[in-house]
C-alpha cells in the first residue's frame, strides 16, 4: 500500500512542472470562482494580457450578494444587483 495521501496523489497528478522558484505548476482542471474576488482576479489577467486557457472549465457561483430577505429582482442594492 502507497504511504502517500490523496493529497500527495492529486498533487502529482496534475504537477506539470517545477519552475525555477521551486515552486509546483499545476494544471488544473476546473475552475471555481464567486463574486467576491474573482472580480480582481479577473482584472489582473486582463492587467498582464493573459486569459483563461479553458473557459469552459470554469464554474460560477453567486453567494454572497444575493439578499435573503427579499430575492425579487432587480435588488434593491445596484452593486448586488450589477455583480449578479
Amino acid at each position: 500500500m502507497s504511504e502517500r495521501t490523496l493529497f500527495d496523489k492529486v498533487w502529482q497528478s496534475h504537477t506539470v512542472g517545477i519552475l525555477p522558484s521551486g515552486q509546483t505548476q499545476l494544471f488544473i482542471g476546473l475552475h471555481l470562482i464567486h463574486e467576491v474576488t474573482s472580480p480582481q482576479a479577473f482584472g489582473m489577467l486582463r492587467e498582464r494580457g493573459l486569459k483563461v486557457l479553458y473557459p469552459d472549465r470554469t464554474v460560477a457561483t453567486v453567494d454572497h450578494i444575493v439578499p435573503t430577505d427579499n430575492q425579487a429582482r432587480p435588488f434593491v442594492d445596484t452593486l448586488a444587483e450589477e455583480m449578479m
